[in-house]
């Protein structure tokens, strides 16, 4: 099979599927998806899922909302017994992507006796030590944590049954191909190999080629397109007026869970105050907070406890929080690509949900670059006292150079003590 095939080249027919008992899953897998209230398939999960209980190769192409972790997870439980040490290893971009799979798996797997662990950085290595000694036998991991593992000799992937790499896109935009080949050269090569990607650049191609055999390739969606389900509105804005109109936009009940996306760490810990000092419960996520306080932010926003989660790329993959109404842009990705999978937090599994982007006259550069990639004009918005004039704000020498000093003062203490105009000030530059 030449690498262009697709399922649709092999003559499958995946209507039927209608029900996930049209699938011929176990009744303890059935059992596990009605307990977490899956209704219907995906696409993605009516293409996979009958390929990957055959143990078939698969390339699958999908964005993020779209179910895919359930595509590979399903197959790949109904596939391997328990005691018989490692069987599945998911390999994930993010530590945050690693144990929501993880959590996933937990939950398909329920009323089995298969064991599952995340192995990722940022926490003690006993818990995952102790976990690998016991031959768990599915676990999702974060390559560079994963392999210190293999460097220390804490685990023997002699008994890997399925290999999945997910998000591969984002895990070689990370630099993570050496540690892929390394546990590559160390699996079984009779294994079953799945990947899944948002996009399919000419690294990404490639790769799946080097680990699968025969493989099938999937496609759910269309390469840069959005779920269905996401109303995408995009606000026109003079920068210094952003927190005021999420301070107006969030006036509105239907916002009742709202994650937010900044550019900088330092501009999203602003803008955590600036909310806080409006008393609207907020947190945040970003790669200068520990790992356990990034959980803990995340178990808060889930729970209802915060309404609001800022966060920078870091949680744009792999978060996976049930019933988030809106998403915002607050600062404009400059990657189209992270503007699929920044919204794509929103109207998961057929949910409904908005996403927001506010924009400034310097950014419509960034907002042609993502209508183009998406193929569409996306609906502007304008409220108009926060609105700017259509033109790019271009600061005098004198703002830049009291920008420049007042950034470096505003840099050496904490957000939280800093005056309402200084937040103003490190919210505008921060953008």
């Amino acid at each position: 099979m030449t690498p262009e095939e697709t399922e649709s080249d092999k003559s499958l027919d995946r209507a039927e599927y209608r029900t996930f008992q049209d699938l011929n899953l176990t009744d303890e897998r059935l059992a596990a998806i009605k307990e977490l209230q899956w209704s219907t398939p995906t696409p993605i999960q009516k293409k996979a899922i009958p390929l990957g209980l055959d143990g078939q190769d698969l390339v699958g192409i999908a964005q993020t909302g779209t179910g895919k972790t359930g595509a590979f997870m399903i197959p790949s439980i109904e596939r391997i017994h328990a005691g018989s040490g490692l069987q599945v290893l998911v390999l994930c971009p993010t530590r945050e992507l690693a144990q929501q799979v993880a959590e996933d798996a937990k939950e398909l797997s329920r009323g089995g006796r298969l064991r599952v662990a995340s192995v990722v950085g940022g926490v003690g290595y006993g818990p995952q030590i102790e976990a690998l000694a016991s031959g768990y036998e599915i676990l999702a991991a974060t390559p560079g944590r994963f392999n210190d593992h293999l460097e220390r000799g804490n685990v023997d992937l002699s008994g890997i049954r399925v290999l999945v790499l997910d998000e591969a896109d984002r895990m070689l935009d990370m630099g993570f191909r050496p540690q892929i080949e390394e546990v590559l050269r160390r699996s079984p090569k009779d294994r079953q190999s799945m990947l899944f990607s948002a996009t399919m650049p000419n690294g990404v191609h490639a790769l799946a080629l080097q680990i699968t055999k025969d493989p099938v390739w999937l496609e759910a969606t269309p390469e840069g397109t959005t779920a269905e389900g996401i109303e995408e509105v995009v606000y026109t804005v003079k920068p210094e007026n952003k927190a005021d109109l999420l301070l107006e936009l969030l006036k509105d009940p239907a916002w009742d869970q709202v994650l937010v996306f900044t550019r900088t760490k330092a501009g999203a810990d602003a803008l955590r105050v600036r909310l806080e000092r409006a008393r609207i419960g907020t947190d945040t996520m970003h790669s200068d907070r520990r790992m356990q306080d990034r959980t803990r932010a995340l178990g808060r926003f889930s729970s209802g406890k915060v309404r609001v989660l800022v966060a920078t790329d870091v949680a744009q993959r792999g978060l996976d929080v049930e019933g988030i109404s809106h998403v915002v842009n607050y600062d404009v990705p400059v990657d189209p690509e992270d503007y699929v999978h920044r919204i794509g937090r929103t109207g998961r599994a057929g949910a409904l949900g908005t996403a927001v982007t506010f924009i400034t006259g310097a950014d419509l550069g960034y907002l042609k670059s993502i209508e183009h990639r998406l193929g569409r004009r996306l609906e502007r918005v304008s409220v108009p006292q926060f609105d700017y004039s259509g033109s790019s704000r271009d600061r005098t020498e004198e703002d830049r150079s009291r920008g420049s000093r007042s950034s470096g003062g505003i840099g050496s203490r904490s957000a939280e003590d800093l005056s309402d105009e200084e937040l103003e000030a490190l919210l505008d530059l921060s953008g």
